[in-house]
């Protein structure tokens, strides 16, 4: 629920925090013109949480602050002034100026801790994992900092949740291709995810009609599978895969020879990268800070299980998930950040924190920032054609929603 602060705003900091989309620089441009307005200033804080978390203060304030002309400061120079003018022209690049992690404060491993830190994991096991919220809190009462806005997708909000629980003020921006944050309909990066996948996937096809193949293609989505959804309906797919509901591969591989009784005997297969085979996908690694194991590429599992029910075809893998964070943002993820950066500063502007920037229904709103304790967005099973493999486009009706 909202919360009112106790004394006036003067001094913010913004991180971005996760996997980086196109349409962060733009909210930080936005966050800093508008705060300039409201007489604040306005602090970066580089690699997302682990910036504010890891910050020695004992080397002092001048020592902590980025320069690019500077290799001293490129590792541990955490803290980045921003203004109008080092601001004026990053809405015109993808990624982040602040750079990214997927750090977790309340989570951090014992043996990642750097030297200053070494007493929070005395008498602990290497891999156990330490809370370092009190850290945090420090490094910001020594930056003089009045709160945070925090950009990311629900691991880096929610642990802006938990900073919430502590009192202090955040603000949340919601982006992720994934577009699954709960609470907003559409999440910064979404819209050019769709696009950039469009048009790899387009650009795809000659190759595959040329050489008779079926093309695999792995989309970000591990949990969701709005992205592959939007991307299935755009680009005419032949068969879609998401995380909610599970297909039979045997089914699905007399649907891909179906699909290749063409003149170029070739098909396509989008599918997220949590795709639900109906089977184990095996999983590699350790768990990271929020818990997530990163699967074996779906792509390629599906791709050999083809092979050992069609004989003679040519399964084609294609990971294009990286390939959709790049570049330049398309128009609309430009308007929404500045859209999501202006609803947080009037919030700012009215004293109320402990909110979100979102778009549901259509309209812009703020709303709570969404803990662990609340379930990401997921697609409606109706929407997905349980027996085709495909988008079901029989029901549409009502207003239109972004996925």
């Amino acid at each position: 629920m909202p919360a009112k602060v106790t004394s006036p705003i003067r001094s913010l900091g913004v991180l971005t925090g996760g996997g980086d989309v196109p349409g962060l620089n733009p909210a930080i441009k936005a966050i800093v013109y508008r705060a300039e307005t409201m007489g604040i200033r306005v602090v970066g804080l580089r690699a997302g949480w682990e910036g504010i978390t890891l910050l020695q203060r004992e080397q002092g304030l001048e020592n902590l602050i980025f320069r690019a002309e500077d290799p001293n400061t490129w590792d541990g120079g955490y803290v980045v002034p921003l203004t109008r003018l080092n601001t004026r022209d990053i809405d015109r690049e993808g990624g982040t100026i602040l750079q990214s992690t997927r750090t977790n404060p309340a989570r951090m491993q014992v043996k990642d801790l750097p030297a200053h830190l070494k007493q929070y994991g005395e008498g602990r096991d290497p891999e156990e994992r330490v809370d370092l919220t009190d850290e945090v809190i420090a490094n910001m009462q020594f930056l003089s900092l009045d709160g945070l806005v925090v950009i990311g997708g629900d691991d880096t909000l929610s642990y802006g949740a938990k900073l919430v629980e502590r009192g202090v003020p955040v603000w949340g921006i919601p982006k992720t291709m994934d577009n699954d944050v709960p609470g907003t309909d559409y999440c910064i990066g979404f819209q050019t995810a769709i696009s950039r996948a469009t048009e790899y996937i387009n650009r795809i096809r000659s190759t595959a009609g040329s050489h008779s193949q079926t093309v695999l293609f792995r989309i970000f989505g591990r949990d969701a599978g709005f992205t592959a959804l939007e991307t299935a309906v755009v680009t005419w797919a032949d068969r879609l895969i998401i995380p909610e509901v599970p297909v039979n591969i045997d089914r699905l591989a007399d649907l891909v020879m179906h699909d290749r009784h063409n003149p170029q005997h070739y098909s396509m297969v989008v599918l997220s990268e949590g795709a639900n085979l109906g089977v184990p996908v095996p999983e590699i690694g350790p768990a990271d800070a929020y818990g997530h194991r990163k699967k074996v590429n779906v792509a390629e599992f599906l791709g050999e299980e083809l092979s050992k029910r069609i004989h003679g075809v040519r399964f084609l893998p294609i990971d294009l998930t990286y390939f959709l964070r790049s570049g330049e943002p398309e128009v609309y993820d430009k308007h929404v950040a500045i859209f999501f950066a202006n609803l947080v500063m009037s919030m700012v502007e009215k004293g109320e924190h402990s909110v979100m920037a979102a778009y549901r229904n259509g309209a812009f709103i703020a709303t709570d920032i969404p803990g662990k304790d609340i379930p990401a967005r997921r697609v409606d099973p109706a929407e997905y054609h349980e027996e085709r493999y495909r988008p079901r486009f029989e029901h549409i009706s009502g207003v239109y929603q972004p996925q």
